[in-house]
């Protein structure tokens, strides 16, 4: 019995001894499992942080430093307009510009003009025939002859009555019909020269007439159709007063006053800036738009070869601020921000290591370049208002020419290979 008790007393011993080697031998992969784990997130963490320095960093080489041309300068305070922006287009006063019809209908006998013709005031641009205009000039006519010869029985009639010869009555229906013909010699002539044509004679040929100097615009009629009334049949525009129209929003009306400067370019011919001055604004909203037209008008020798209804975007400069700046070309943009390139100081090419017997290839040094994110403002004289988002050294190194190729390296991945 006592044989059979250390017998199952040794088995005992040797399966627990067994068991807690298999569970040391267990701990100890778990343990290495864990250490795996935290090399390989250490080994992620360091390559995003290697992939967000790669795309927000370039280098170059010094010989492709001289090659691009890069030039580097400190922000520096500068004296910029501040100015607010606004859309518009070309216009003309009413005054400047005409619609041309005729007071009377009539069939279209000849046009004499083209469209961009230049004509100067009661220029004739057209020939309309109507019969009716024969009858208005035999109505001048007969009342011309009727007062001719009543002026002539009023005389008589005014010797006799002061004679006492006739009784005074007929003295008074003579200067009655007399002051008749007269007002309908009068209107008769009216007529005519409304129509310019002259009271001589008898014609059914209306001249169509420029009230305006200027350019023929559109041509509504042809030869041998009918002219109505009160329908344009020529559009005159006199360019010699050309003025803006521009769009300004009500939260931007209390900086606009007349007198103010603006530069403007044309929406499709951005290569040229002109310049005009506000000489009126508004007092009411445009429609639904909710914003204010402001007038400003253009020097005459500015405004050849603008035409009304030309799409324009203008600058008001509103006042001078000082503010820190960049040139223009120093501030580049990527997708929906803005960036500047921040030379980087204090970096070095890797030394390279070379096998025994190797011979060693000289490298050249890099310099190193950093975008950093900015927030643009005014732009005035070729000079941009730059705001860091994350302070940097007011003495650091920007690029300020060259950035877009430094841009377009970096978007490139911006590496260099040995």
């Amino acid at each position: 019995m006592k044989k059979i008790l250390n017998y199952l007393t040794a088995k005992s011993a040797k399966i627990l001894t067994q068991s807690l080697i298999s569970l040391r031998a267990l701990s100890f992969v778990f343990a290495c499992l864990a250490v795996t784990l935290a090399s390989c997130n250490e080994k992620k963490a360091e390559e995003a942080q290697e992939e967000e320095k790669e795309t927000t960093e370039v280098a170059l080489t010094e010989s492709q430093y001289k090659t691009v041309g890069i030039e580097t300068g400190i922000v520096e305070d500068r004296n910029l307009n501040k100015v607010i922006k606004a859309n518009g287009y070309t216009t003309v006063p009413p005054q400047n510009s005409a619609e041309v019809s005729t007071l009377i209908g009539g069939t279209v006998k000849d046009i004499f003009v083209l469209e961009g013709t230049y004509v100067n005031k009661g220029k004739v641009l057209a020939t309309i025939q109507n019969l009716e205009v024969i009858e208005m000039q035999e109505d001048y006519q007969s009342a011309v002859a009727n007062v001719e010869f009543l002026q002539l029985e009023y005389n008589r009639q005014k010797t006799l009555s002061e004679e006492n010869v006739n009784p005074r009555k007929t003295f008074q229906e003579v200067k009655a019909k007399l002051a008749a013909e007269r007002a309908r010699a009068q209107a008769a002539k009216n007529k005519l020269d409304a129509l310019h044509v002259n009271t001589k004679g008898a014609t059914s040929v209306v001249p169509i007439v420029s009230p305006i100097n200027g350019f023929v615009g559109k041509i509504n009629i042809a030869k041998g159709a009918f002219a109505n009334t009160g329908v344009s049949l020529f559009e005159v525009v006199d360019n010699s007063q050309m003025h803006l129209d521009l769009n300004v929003y009500e939260k931007d009306l209390g900086s606009i006053s007349v007198g103010q400067v603006i530069d403007f370019v044309l929406t499709n011919q951005s290569n040229k800036s002109i310049k005009g001055k506000i000489f009126g604004i508004n007092k009411s909203f445009s429609n639904e738009s909710k914003t204010v037209a402001v007038h400003a008008r253009i020097d005459p020798a500015d405004a050849k070869g603008l035409i009304p209804g030309m799409y324009v975007s203008a600058n008001i400069n509103i006042t001078n601020a000082t503010v820190p700046a960049l040139p223009k070309d120093a501030v580049v943009r990527n997708a929906d921000k803005y960036f500047v390139f921040v030379q980087e100081e204090g970096h070095a090419e890797e030394k390279h290591e070379h096998k025994a017997g190797e011979k060693e290839e000289a490298h050249e040094e890099e310099i190193h370049f950093k975008a950093v994110e900015v927030i643009p403002g005014t732009t005035d004289l070729g000079f941009t208002e730059v705001k860091f988002v994350d302070k940097i050294d007011s003495q650091s190194k920007i690029v300020t020419k060259g950035a877009f190729y430094l841009l377009s390296a970096m978007k490139g991945g911006g590496e260099h290979s040995h």
